[in-house]
């Protein structure tokens, strides 16, 4: 006797969704087929065109809205239909690719409005608008910061041509003596003592060595193109400084959220603040922004924590545990297995800002006399220092999201505690190990004194 065949129905979870396929000249919708006679419409990408498609997807009545893109496009789009009141879902090209079923007659817009009614696609992290504000401002200070780097190579550059070896004598030519020095031969200096006088007091070579670096071939083209870069240099200073004055107001706009009875801690001994840091006391608004003073661990310093900040926002409960916080970063292990074999554990490949600042601030721990140093050396000697660098990044990661979701204090306990820990942890295993091994490990006497 055959039994009746059940058909198992798929509930549609948002039923108002519409799906938009993001172009550069052209926005493709779709909503669903019942809600218009024209169920799939174009629509262009000027302001009044996108004002144009939020009034027919209110009219539809679409409360939520599935889009891909590539590039920048869909940046206008997705504030505007925010700002209308929509749910926005920005999508993964390459997750969406990977949903099977889809037919050739279908368009993307199309198939995008279906996967979304029925909750198969998941929604692209972005932080809140007044965060996505901040972020623009700091992400514009990188680019700033890094057009500046190349003329200071380029200086470098015209500075050897000339046989000039400033950057022997002097750690850093922008410091105070590089650039004095550079400013006066931009102005018609030769004098190699005259120039060499110039030193600050705190410089470690002497006068004497200054003087006979400066001793070169002073060609006109190649004094012309030091004028020039030092001129885009003091430019890009400017912007700099500009765009510090937009991040201090954007900041300023934000809730304070530090305990009125816990004041800023001291900053750590031994740090000292980067060269590139802002006039402004940075420090204290990121510990007003969020009542955690994340400078507090090692490696991170008050840049790196600004940055961090701007990517992930400040709520963490955006991350539902540590686990999908490290995910997001692209720092955990790769989970690739098949049949109950691991294929890779290599971590993925991720393009994110956050992750990269911290590597940037592992990589920073090398030398340093702390827990966390002692923690990547001992990866380092181990795995190499890749691996080192993207462990220690992970383990700066956890750090800051248990102090970014709990608001903990961190304390360092130094290398010299941490070293001694780990040894305890390998003996601990050594002795569970001899006992599964039906052996006892014994601790070797202490050698006699030699009299």
């Amino acid at each position: 006797m055959t039994q009746p065949s059940t058909k198992s129905s798929v509930h549609q979870l948002c039923p108002n969704a519409a799906g938009i396929d993001i172009g550069a000249d052209t926005h493709w919708v779709s909503v669903p087929p019942e809600r218009d006679r024209q169920p799939v419409r174009p629509f262009g990408c000027f302001t009044n065109d996108l004002h144009g498609l939020a009034d027919w997807l209110q009219q539809c009545g679409i409360t939520s809205v599935a889009m891909e893109s590539t590039g920048v496009y869909w940046i206008p789009v997705f504030q505007i239909l925010e700002i209308r009141g929509f749910e926005v879902c920005l999508v993964n090209a390459h997750h969406l690719k990977t949903v099977p079923g889809r037919k050739s007659d279908v368009l993307d817009c199309q198939w995008l409005r279906q996967l979304h009614s029925y909750g198969l696609l998941a929604a692209a992290f972005r932080p809140d608008d007044a965060i996505c504000v901040l972020r623009s401002y700091i992400r514009q200070r990188e680019r700033l910061t890094e057009c500046a780097s190349v003329h200071i190579q380029r200086m470098q550059k015209a500075l050897t041509e000339m046989n000039l070896q400033l950057p022997r004598v002097v750690s850093d030519i922008t410091g105070v003596t590089g650039m004095k020095i550079i400013r006066a031969i931009v102005a018609g200096q030769r004098d190699p003592l005259q120039l060499a006088a110039m030193r600050d007091p705190r410089t470690k070579r002497s006068t004497d060595e200054i003087a006979a670096a400066l001793e070169g071939d002073y060609r006109g083209e190649h004094v012309f193109v030091l004028e020039q870069e030092l001129l885009l240099y003091d430019t890009y200073l400017q912007q700099i400084a500009r765009c510090d004055d937009q991040i201090q107001a954007c900041l300023e706009t934000f809730e304070d959220k530090s305990a009125p009875d816990a004041p800023l801690p001291p900053r750590p001994k031994g740090r000292k603040p980067s060269r590139n840091a802002p006039q402004f006391d940075l420090r204290s608004h990121l510990y007003r922004l969020c009542g955690i003073d994340f400078t507090q661990i090692d490696g991170l310093e008050v840049l790196t924590v600004q940055t961090i900040l701007s990517e992930v926002g400040l709520d963490p409960r955006r991350f539902p545990s540590v686990k999908h916080f490290a995910s997001w970063l692209g720092l955990c292990p790769g989970s690739r297995v098949s049949g109950g074999k691991v294929l890779s554990s290599k971590t993925r490949k991720v393009v994110n800002r956050a992750a990269k600042a911290f590597r940037i601030a592992a990589q920073s721990l090398a030398h340093s006399q702390t827990a966390m140093g002692a923690f990547y050396r001992r990866i380092r000697n181990r795995l190499g220092a890749p691996k080192a660098v993207t462990a220690t990044a992970h383990k700066l990661a956890c750090l800051f999201y248990r102090l970014w979701s709990t608001g903990e204090a961190y304390v360092d306990i130094g290398a010299d505690a941490y070293e001694q820990q780990y040894q305890q942890r390998v003996l601990k295993h050594l002795k569970q190990r001899a006992q599964q091994m039906g052996f006892e490990l014994v601790p070797k006497p202490p050698l006699p004194e030699v009299s």
